[in-house]
């Protein structure tokens, strides 16, 4: 065991979340005052604790529609999308025992894409887009392993060939979808979406998305010591009593149902998945009880503040997708060398 290991396992796991943890909240609250309306924080906590009767109900009006309608489903959106990605993420790298996997490896983010473009050209609603983007990425999902299974289901490495033409498949779907769209009303909405967007979450859609959410994650991190047992090898892990085609299959199911919801609720988000567990693995280590946790609050966060930046940055909102992936990009090649030590570790 490595020193740096040694001192991980010394560290009260709650330790490790304490600071992610309050970060969140932190952050959480300072998102609340920012925007094109700045609110003050004495204005927050009245409307938040229902003590703002000494208010003009005008102002009291204007407020309630920002925090409450707004900036609050708004944040509680970021953190669930950037929870649930970085929860997929950190399970199919584990799976595939490779720190280069991330969610759309077997077409699920081509798939929802390709389900959100094909509601928007059929006018299907914000309903019918939610429902079809989820549907075409569990399609996705399926068509990949489906392909794998013509040839030899135990082998990963088909598994992966599978979801590389099932993106490929879905990807050229998409671009029908978009050659075929209406250049002036259809087009643009489906190229916003692609972008990423947190602009159009609602109460409503966090009703639908937030359950299955935390209980994928819940499930995931209840996984954690059989995907420790995983990482020795398949032959070890049956030797230890681990289901092993029933873990990977069950794993990757709800791995690609977190990342299939995300783009249903906000539009194509990528790097998240892929750059997020490796900063919680620096963290906390290998084990994957608590690195699979630790993943969704430090994704959570990392998509609410690039979230922030997106509304900040410039008069026009950025969409977020631009500012998670260049971010994103820039942070995995400087943190790089470290990664691959924690990832050895």
């Amino acid at each position: 065991m490595t020193r740096r290991a040694a001192v991980l396992r010394a560290v009260p796991a709650i330790l490790l979340f304490a600071l992610p943890a309050v970060g969140l909240l932190g952050l959480a609250a300072l998102s609340l005052t920012i925007g094109r309306y700045p609110v003050s924080v004495p204005d927050i906590v009245a409307i938040l604790s229902g003590h703002d009767g000494g208010m003009a109900p005008a102002r009291r009006a204007v407020l309630r529609a920002i925090l409450i309608q707004a900036r609050l489903p708004r944040i509680v959106g970021a953190v669930v999308v950037g929870a649930a990605l970085s929860a997929s993420g950190a399970g199919y790298q584990a799976v595939f025992r490779n720190p280069l996997v991330s969610p759309g490896l077997l077409g699920v983010l081509a798939g929802a894409g390709f389900g959100a473009a094909l509601g928007i050209v059929a006018g299907a609603g914000p309903a019918g887009i939610h429902v079809l983007s989820f549907l075409g990425g569990v399609l996705a999902v399926a068509a990949g392993a489906g392909i794998a299974r013509l040839f030899d289901v135990r082998s990963m490495l088909m598994l992966v060939f599978g979801g590389l033409l099932s993106t490929a498949f879905f990807t050229a779907l998409l671009s029908a979808l978009k050659y075929v769209a209406d250049p002036d009303r259809q087009l643009p909405d489906i190229v916003f979406w692609l972008l990423g967007s947190l602009t159009q979450v609602g109460w409503r859609d966090l009703m639908v998305a937030a359950p299955p959410v935390l209980g994928g994650i819940a499930v995931l991190t209840a996984c954690g010591r059989m995907l420790d047992a995983l990482a020795m090898g398949d032959d070890e892990a049956r030797t230890l009593g681990v289901p092993v085609g029933l873990l990977r299959h069950g794993v990757i199911a709800v791995a690609s149902m977190l990342a299939a919801l995300t783009v249903s609720v906000a539009g194509m988000i990528g790097w998240i998945g892929l750059m997020v567990p490796h900063a919680a693995r620096l963290l906390a280590g290998p084990r994957n009880g608590l690195v699979l946790p630790l993943s969704a609050c430090l994704g959570g966060a990392f998509l609410l503040l690039c979230d922030d930046l997106a509304r900040v940055l410039t008069e026009q909102e950025v969409p977020v997708g631009l500012i998670v992936d260049l971010l994103s990009v820039c942070l995995f090649v400087g943190v790089l060398r470290l990664v691959r030590r924690g990832w050895a570790e």
